[in-house]
């Protein structure tokens, strides 16, 4: 088994009241620096919260998390803004491309706060760009794209950092199901070069793909 990529031990989320509302009861989660995670529930039973926690978008409210080794409790937001910029990719269900901006440039704005020197930020796009086979729409912008390959996009610029995690969010949302089946397969192969993968999603078809299955219901998180 490899060393966990993150490790959440005993973590809440409760938001003010009255009343107070926990919308995450005491989870204990370890993800792999190999691992293909889906963590699958229906709308309302506390996904976008874990998500926000695993992405250092959010803090615990009682717990630790621990990012490759890294306390990440104590950060200030620069040292978490840090380490969320240069080891975790992010994907949406709704792309969040820039509609004015080519597929070059789109992918290139993900470098500006992530250290990658500036003297290798096009030539770690356009690899970027290749790895997720849209080499030939590198000029193009969002609106003469398909959805499936707008979602490419998103990935490659969530990769182009070559980050620890990928955290995906709903990524098939607003796919067809074939489309849905060849991003799926995308990252299968980022996980078989061995970055960790964490799909958040209610599709059990999606969450199937994945080599282990995280329930949440009513923000009680348990394995399958």
């Amino acid at each position: 088994m490899s060393a966990p990529v993150i490790e959440l031990v005993d973590v809440t989320k409760s938001f003010p009241g009255p009343p107070v509302v926990t919308a995450l009861h005491a989870a204990t989660i370890r993800i792999e620096s190999s691992a293909y995670v889906s963590i699958v529930g229906p709308s309302g039973s506390g996904k976008s919260t874990l998500l926000n926690l695993l992405g250092l978008l959010d803090r615990p409210t009682t717990g630790s998390y621990l990012f490759d080794g890294v306390p990440t409790t104590d950060l200030t937001e620069n040292g978490r803004a840090a380490l969320r910029a240069r080891s975790i990719g992010f994907v949406f269900q709704s792309f969040h491309l820039l509609p004015e901006r080519t597929v070059l440039e789109n992918v290139l704005l993900s470098t500006l706060y992530s250290g990658v020197p500036r003297e290798s930020r096009l030539e770690r796009a356009l690899t970027a760009i290749e790895q997720v086979g849209l080499s030939h729409r590198s000029t193009f912008t969002p609106a003469t794209l398909s959805g499936g390959e707008r979602q490419r996009v998103a990935v490659a610029r969530a990769i182009i950092t070559s980050p620890k995690v990928l955290l995906a969010d709903e990524p098939t949302g607003n796919l067809d199901q074939q489309t849905s089946r060849q991003v799926m397969e995308l990252f299968e192969q980022l996980n078989d070069d061995g970055m960790a993968v964490v799909v958040i999603t209610h599709d059990a078809a999606v969450a199937r793909r994945a080599t282990r299955v995280v329930h949440i219901v009513d923000g009680r998180v348990e394995e399958q």
